[in-house]
């Protein structure tokens, strides 16, 4: 099929035309005030996500894999402990593991819903084991109701790397705010995205608070004092700037992805694999992700016909060769490894237009029905 625009994965543009002139007042406001960093916009924004999330605390931090690290140093995780994440995820979900000198270790993932296994979590504690990092992969909510269960009867702390996730909804509750500590991203192409790099870290705990507002600052609480060894690592007014206008539009922008998700699950089950519905838990679709077994000959057919596609991911954890040193060989995660040979990612963001959803469909359909002819 021939097409006349490229139909990308994600078009950051598109929100920027939208929503262009209240991001220009915010950002102004920022630059009027010369105020950049740990200022009023920062704390507006945590003040907001706190509410949005229905936790306590927010803390702002310069990325996502910052606020990985930082919860784990916040929970004093370090050499000699381990802590289970799933092998099916992106790298900084295990490499903030690894930064802390603990150990990651892996746990397997269900075949529906990509999320890691709560029966697999159990399988893989030791002695050694003080915490979980749980994501909700693509903006689908894991099984917090059985982690957390399991998490109190062994007595563990529980990470909930929601860094795809904003908005995702799990039993009345959002990603993030159900267990000991949350963490978010804020990549241009999240569900809520900045201008840049950005993250934000929730909890409900006092303790932790203090303890990770202190670590993002060089370990400091007050200028020029330092009680531990901390890092640099604050979310600067103009990010904050821009995430206060786009949070006001979260909502509507889930809701469209939804509305997109559901369409191509409607005209694509009978060809491919689909998200599976999750009517207990939530589901935002950051990504859209279906399974093939000619995923490689589908996404070249989408290339040839001018529409976008990514495999998320390829290589599972266990396999990187950053990883070598902790023993898995493949056929350690079954699950995961077969769904990283089969897994494709669909072009899914709000702006995305009818014509251009019925453009993905149809190219699709074609190639099953006839071929890559």
């Amino acid at each position: 099929m021939n097409r006349t625009e490229f139909i990308p994965m994600v078009d950051l543009q598109k929100e920027i035309d939208l929503l262009k002139a209240p991001l220009l007042k915010e950002m102004k406001s920022v630059l009027k005030s010369g105020e950049y960093v740990l200022g009023k916009k920062g704390e507006e924004l945590e003040n907001q996500i706190a509410e949005y999330t229905g936790t306590a605390y927010a803390i702002g931090v310069a990325n996502g894999t910052d606020a990985l690290y930082l919860s784990l140093k916040a929970l004093n995780i370090g050499p000699g402990d381990e802590v289970i994440t799933t092998p099916f995820t992106f790298f900084a979900t295990a490499e903030a593991i690894a930064q802390t000198g603990a150990v990651p270790v892996f746990a397997d993932i269900k075949e529906q819903t990509y999320t890691i296994d709560p029966e697999k979590i159990k399988e893989a504690m030791t002695p050694k084991t003080k915490a979980v990092i749980v994501v909700h992969l693509f903006g689908k909510a894991a099984d917090m109701e059985d982690i957390m269960s399991l998490a109190e009867k062994y007595n563990i702390k529980v990470i909930e790397d929601a860094c795809q996730a904003m908005g995702t909804e799990i039993g009345g509750r959002k990603a993030g705010g159900i267990a000991d500590i949350g963490c978010f991203s804020f990549f241009p192409s999240k569900n809520l995205g900045a201008f840049g790099d950005g993250g934000m870290i929730v909890t409900n705990d006092h303790t932790l608070y203090d303890k990770v507002r202190e670590l993002r600052n060089h370990g400091s609480q007050r200028k020029y004092h330092h009680s531990s060894i901390g890092i640099n690592s604050r979310l600067d007014e103009l990010q904050a700037a821009v995430l206060l206008v786009k949070l006001k539009y979260l909502d509507l922008f889930l809701h469209k992805r939804k509305e997109i998700a559901k369409r191509y699950t409607e005209q694509l089950n009978r060809y491919v694999k689909t998200p599976a519905p999750g009517e207990k838990e939530g589901r935002t679709y950051h990504q859209y992700c279906i399974e093939s077994g000619r995923r490689d000959e589908l996404a070249s057919y989408l290339k040839k016909s001018g529409i976008a596609s990514a495999v998320y991911y390829p290589v599972p954890l266990h396999l990187q060769q950053a990883f070598d040193y902790l023993g898995y060989q493949k056929g350690s995660f079954p699950v995961s490894e077969r769904i990283a040979d089969r897994i494709l990612a669909l072009p899914i963001f709000p702006e995305l237009s009818i014509e251009k959803q019925n453009n993905i469909i149809s190219s699709a359909i074609h190639f099953f029905e006839h071929g890559a002819d």
